[in-house]
């Protein structure tokens, strides 16, 4: 045992394995070359930035600063808030060749909670280093694993993004897993939380919320299965969300199941894939948000070759994100507003931060401009988790959620794949 320790020690000072990463309560001043204002949308000039305990203190052309304060030099770079994702599974991702419903059951199966939370936390290292401070994790991690993980990274016991968790998605039966008989149905109850009624919805919302979720996923309808939830029962989730103080994402994937979930009152729909424009004008007259978990050509084209799918399946996918660009510039068009959500569960080989932060470049290729996607990333994704004055800008009072890229991503917005810094609640996790 002493060799092995005497290695691990070795190692660990040598920089080969790396110790999570202390809290910094010191101050510190950031010297940025451009600084995007996500509420104005535009980049300002050279400005400074004064961190202290974990939030932003003062910006400004300059700062006053105590004597012994850390600068960090970044005039060199563009500044942004740190990225918020709001809809990400940390806790599961999918071999494509397998499908849902094998990957779910091993998932719940052979995987377990427990082990699907460490691999959540390595993950969660992945959407630091891609930019990705916030996350809106919506289910699919198994019984808890998911606030298991937000506490593991709260207490600083691993590094990863700020998570706001859901819990099980409460679902029609079957959950997402299609093909389940009959005496299997333990299986989904495993990933999801099954509701059967008003009442029942009512009392699914209150035991998720007891348990850790600060948000919850519902599924008004459960695709790829036929099922979905009912008006009262996505009522009384409503309702008793709200009595709860936390808000509501719809899983929906076809019009009805959007105008069901919207007139119930949710925060955002989430996919959104097939909406008539009649659905898109009354979610724009009730604030209600979309989230288009889109792919963009580079990863639709990955992901036909790793699941093996041939010349007929690449015509497919080329219109379905012609489909998904249509309806996101029909959603803008209508005033809905958009909040940038990934949904990146399948493993095409790369980091899932990393790949995750392509959905903003699905929304270029639709048509949006760098300024709408940065503040779909940012600001727009604040006011939907209700942390607007926390997160999304760079303002004093808010938490100390900053990164920087080499470029202007106004000009250019592969600069977006250039981060360079990361720092969340005022602790530098990313220096290049």
């Amino acid at each position: 045992m002493r060799p092995v320790a005497l290695l691990l020690t070795a190692l660990i000072a040598a920089g080969g394995l790396a110790a999570q990463t202390p809290a910094d309560t010191g101050v510190t001043v950031i010297r940025a070359g451009r600084v995007f204002d996500s509420e104005r949308g535009v980049l300002t000039g050279p400005q400074e930035i004064l961190v202290r305990h974990g939030a932003i203190i003062a910006i400004g052309a300059s700062v006053k600063a105590p004597e012994g304060a850390r600068v960090v030099d970044l005039s060199a770079y563009t500044v942004l808030p740190g990225l918020i994702d709001a809809h990400t599974h940390l806790l599961y991702l999918e071999d494509p060749k397998a499908g849902l419903t094998l990957e779910g059951i091993k998932a719940v199966t052979v995987e377990g909670t427990p082990l699907r939370a460490l691999h959540g936390a390595a993950r969660a290292r992945t959407f630091l280093a891609a930019g990705i401070t916030t996350v809106r994790d919506l289910g699919n991690g198994g019984e808890f694993g998911d606030v298991a993980l937000r506490k593991a990274i709260e207490d600083g016991s691993v590094d990863g993004p700020r998570m706001i968790t859901s819990g099980p998605g409460l679902s029609p039966p079957g959950g997402q897993f299609p093909g389940l008989v009959p005496g299997y149905e333990s299986i989904a109850a495993g990933e999801y939380r099954i509701v059967k009624g008003p009442e029942d919805a009512a009392l699914a919302v209150q035991e998720n919320v007891t348990f850790g979720a600060k948000v919850i996923k519902v599924y008004s309808n459960n695709t790829p299965n036929p099922g979905s939830l009912s008006p009262a029962e996505l009522d009384a989730i409503v309702a008793t969300a709200r009595r709860l103080g936390v808000r509501v994402a719809a899983h929906a994937t076809d019009d009805a199941a959007i105008w069901r979930a919207a007139m119930a009152g949710v925060n955002s729909i989430e996919h959104g894939y097939q909406v008539a424009d009649s659905t898109l004008k009354m979610m724009a007259e009730r604030g209600v948000y979309l989230v288009p978990t889109d792919i963009d050509t580079a990863l639709g084209r990955r992901y036909v070759e790793r699941s093996g799918g041939g010349p007929e399946m690449l015509a497919g996918l080329n219109g379905f994100l012609q489909s998904e660009h249509d309806r996101l510039r029909r959603a803008v068009k209508a005033g809905v507003p958009i909040a940038a959500g990934s949904d990146m569960y399948i493993d095409l080989g790369g980091p899932q931060g990393t790949e995750a932060k392509q959905v903003l470049f699905s929304y270029i290729q639709a048509g949006l401009t760098p300024v709408q996607v940065l503040q779909a990333a940012t600001i727009n994704d604040a006011r939907l988790l209700g942390m607007e004055g926390r997160i999304g800008t760079l303002k004093p009072g808010r938490y100390a959620d900053i990164i920087a890229v080499e470029g202007d991503p106004l000009a250019d917005f592969a600069a977006m794949n250039r981060v360079v810094f990361v720092m969340k609640g005022g602790t530098v996790y990313l220096s290049q």
